[in-house]
């Protein structure tokens, strides 16, 4: 396997799952048949500017450094599909979305770093998350975006 082809392997692995550690990444990559050594893994991480973010659950995982708008949006319908059991509008903007107990910190967590244009802010408690819609967004229209996500994880 040549250099370009790993560091596209590795770029697909940390996109796609929650990689944390080298000797994780390593691993993933001879599940798939690469034969790579740590140090070469190491190198290419270095190279390409991988660095750690933490994941919802809070866990130090690898991502790229920089990432996209799309990406980040993405993230958001990965956190929902995850966590949320529900989204309903409510009134003066806000939009209420559940989540089975001890998670809805995770996913306000999520939904603010995912920067969504829609969002001004999340409150979260227990199982409970209030999402502040932006002027110009209406609960309704904010209720029906999150609740694209659940569907299918891609929205605007």
């Amino acid at each position: 396997m040549n250099r370009r082809d790993r560091q596209a392997a590795i770029l697909r692995l940390v996109r796609d799952g929650a990689i944390s550690t080298q000797a994780e990444l390593v691993q993933a990559l001879r599940d798939e048949g690469h034969d790579v050594v740590q140090t070469s893994v190491s190198r290419d991480i270095a190279e390409m500017g991988l660095v750690k973010v933490r994941a919802p659950s809070g866990r130090l995982v690898y991502a790229t450094s920089g990432s996209s708008d799309l990406d980040r949006l993405r993230a958001i319908g990965v956190a929902m599909r995850r966590y949320a059991t529900g989204v309903e509008a409510a009134t003066g903007g806000l939009v209420i979305v559940t989540t089975p107990s001890g998670y809805a910190s995770a996913l306000a967590q999520s939904i603010d770093e995912g920067g969504h244009p829609s969002i001004a802010g999340t409150l979260a408690g227990d199982n409970t998350i209030f999402v502040a819609a932006r002027d110009g967004t209406t609960a309704h229209e904010l209720e029906a975006a999150l609740a694209a996500y659940l569907a299918d994880g891609e929205t605007e």
